[in-house]
C-alpha cells in the first residue's frame, strides 16, 4: 500500500509566469490561470488516496480531473501546432482507446497527487509559451476526426485556447462538487 501524503495547496506547483503580457494574449493567458487556480484548489491539504476517491454518483475524482485537463490541454496544444494529427481519430477508437481514455479520469495505482500536479503545472507553463510566442492567434487548423467536431470546420488558436479556458472552468466546477462531497471543503463561499 503506498504512503498517503497531504498535499498542500502551497507546496501545489504553480506555472512559472512570463513577463506581463498585455493585450488579448494576457486576457486569455489570465482567463485561463484564474480557471487553473479554481481546479488545483479543490486538492488543497488531500492525500492520494483522497485525491483518488468518487464522492459522487459519476466516475470522477479530483486527481483524475487534473489528469483529463491536463491530457486536453497538451492535447489542444499540440494541435495548434501540428493540426488533426496531434489528435486521435475519435471516430475510429476501439474499446481499448475508450479504455485508455477512461483511465485519463482517475487515479491510478503508483500515481500521486504531487505528480499529476506538478504534470499540470508543466503543460500549463508549455501552453502558455505557446500562447506568448504564437506568431499568429488567426492561424487555423482543421479539427480532428470525432463525431461531435462539424465536418470541415476549422478552429484558429484563439478558439482553441477559449475552449481550453471553457473545459478547465467546466471541471473546475466539477471538482468543486466532488471535494464538497468528499469532505465539505469549497472552493468560494
Amino acid at each position: 500500500m503506498s504512503e498517503s501524503v497531504t498535499v498542500n495547496e502551497a507546496a501545489t506547483p504553480e506555472p512559472a509566469h512570463e513577463p506581463a503580457v498585455t493585450g488579448e494574449r494576457g486576457d486569455l493567458l489570465e482567463a485561463l490561470a484564474k480557471q487553473r487556480h479554481f481546479l488545483r484548489f479543490t486538492t488543497r491539504d488531500l492525500t492520494d488516496e483522497e485525491a483518488g476517491r468518487r464522492t459522487t454518483a459519476s466516475q470522477l475524482c479530483l486527481g483524475g480531473l487534473i489528469k483529463h485537463v491536463t491530457a486536453v490541454e497538451r492535447s489542444w496544444a499540440r494541435f495548434v501546432l501540428d493540426g488533426p494529427s496531434a489528435m486521435p481519430d475519435f471516430t475510429a477508437m476501439t474499446d481499448a482507446d475508450w479504455a485508455r481514455r477512461a483511465d485519463q479520469f482517475r487515479m491510478l495505482p503508483g500515481e500521486t497527487l504531487t505528480g499529476v500536479l506538478a504534470d499540470y503545472a508543466e503543460v500549463a507553463r508549455r501552453t502558455d509559451e505557446l500562447v506568448v510566442t504564437l506568431p499568429d492567434l488567426d492561424a487555423a487548423q482543421p479539427l480532428p476526426k470525432a463525431p461531435w467536431s462539424e465536418p470541415g470546420a476549422r478552429w484558429s488558436a484563439r478558439r482553441v485556447l477559449m475552449h481550453v479556458i471553457a473545459e478547465t472552468a467546466q471541471h473546475a466546477g466539477h471538482a468543486d462538487i466532488i471535494r464538497e462531497s468528499l469532505d465539505g471543503a469549497k472552493s468560494m463561499g
